[in-house]
């Protein structure tokens, strides 16, 4: 009996151990994610639903103090009204779930100098997000904007109807591991490499090597 108890024992002191390691897996820094969970199509519920999912994601991180903004940009296609990507998601520093620095401020962010690669752009969770030659392919990230982190000017949309079309439209997305079909920009840019093809829906995205993923960054 007393062997048992003191397997019992053992065996619940390693479950909480393993438990308060995996919470600890997270740096406290944390300030800048992939989102873990495909949203699978263009359809984010715009920018209030697409924050509500950097919120919520960054929530189970033991990050959901910090408020959270999806890297997005709307436009002005179909009356809808521009916001630029570079100007929510606050001022920096970024760090990723390992506590590596991303970015100092925004404007390193949108330079070379800017620290976003495969190894870097974890997940909430620390995980590694599938890049060219995994499988599937998962790098194309929603964002909407130009290298620069602005809206794109125009009069085709690039934004899934701002983020609410899951079926019609198209979305400029960006390159989580900065790799392409050629070593030239823009299949190097983190944020603008190329549009999606042939709509806004889970096919559509999945053809380039996309799953509706975000960028998420906290504002403060």
């Amino acid at each position: 009996m007393k062997v048992l108890t003191l397997t019992l024992l053992s065996g619940l002191a390693a479950c909480t151990f393993g438990g308060a390691a995996q919470a600890q897996a997270v740096s406290s820094k944390i300030s800048f994610f992939v989102t873990s969970q495909t949203t699978t199509t263009g359809d984010l519920g715009g920018l209030a639903g697409a924050d509500g999912i950097c919120q919520k994601l960054a929530a189970t991180a033991g990050a959901g103090k910090k408020t959270w903004h999806a890297y997005l940009s709307t436009s002005s296609f179909n009356g809808g009204t521009i916001v630029n990507a570079r100007d929510r998601i606050g001022k920096g520093p970024w760090y990723n779930a390992k506590g590596q620095l991303i970015a100092r401020n925004v404007d390193e962010l949108h330079s070379p100098a800017v620290k976003i690669n495969k190894q870097t752009a974890l997940t909430e969770k620390g995980t590694v997000v599938n890049g060219r030659g995994d499988t599937p392919n998962t790098h194309d990230i929603l964002t909407g904007s130009r290298p620069d982190g602005t809206a794109l000017a125009g009069k085709e949309d690039t934004t899934c109807k701002n983020w609410t079309s899951s079926t019609e439209g198209a979305a400029m997305l960006g390159h989580h591991d900065r790799t392409g079909l050629d070593v030239d920009p823009p299949s190097l840019s983190w944020n603008s490499a190329h549009m999606s093809r042939g709509g806004c829906g889970t096919e559509a995205l999945k053809s380039s090597g996309g799953a509706g993923l975000l960028y998420c960054f906290a504002v403060r």
